[in-house]
């Protein structure tokens, strides 16, 4: 368990499950309402979760009151986007916030917290992506300290749809 500026940070296990299910599907609709076209509510189940935790890390923030406000996930080779590379860096994947929970702040200081402990294994990079359809994000990361290094124009979903992302990455302090 990590404490950080009132908000705790915890590794994420089986019983969770549904509590991410539920932030996903929270982020989901308010994307929907705010006319970005990104996820979509029941695209992740508790199933996808628990992989998740076994193939890399999955973190669950509290605020100071114990309420949920966010979570992500943390890999540790992301090839379907990246390609395969070298283990220099992290992957963060589905930054979440409970926009009715969580501080203001709630979003970079998840990214704080995985750059941290992507930093404490010794590796040099954060990386993620986002839907190149998606300006608000990418400033969003941007204004994080991310840089645009490239983009993959033909990640397939789940449900066959092919979409671009943009690849992004931040230097870390080892």
């Amino acid at each position: 368990m990590i404490i950080d500026d009132g908000i705790v940070f915890r590794r994420a296990d089986e019983k969770d499950a549904p509590v991410l299910v539920r932030l996903y599907d929270g982020a989901a609709a308010w994307m929907r309402e705010n006319g970005i076209e990104q996820w979509k509510a029941g695209e992740k189940d508790a199933e996808h979760f628990r992989r998740k935790m076994r193939e890399g890390e999955v973190w669950l923030a509290r605020d100071a009151d114990g309420a949920v406000c966010g979570a992500y996930e943390l890999w540790w080779s992301d090839e379907e986007a990246w390609g395969v590379q070298p283990p220099v860096a992290g992957y963060v994947h589905r930054l979440m916030v409970d926009r009715a929970t969580a501080p203001a702040g709630t979003g970079r200081r998840l990214l704080e917290h995985a750059e941290a402990r992507i930093a404490r294994t010794r590796r040099e990079l954060a990386r993620l992506d986002c839907q190149s359809t998606n300006p608000r994000l990418l400033s969003y990361y941007r204004s994080a300290g991310y840089r645009v290094v490239g983009e993959f124009p033909s990640k397939v979903a789940k449900d066959g749809r092919v979409y671009g992302v943009i690849l992004l990455e931040r230097r870390l302090d080892v």
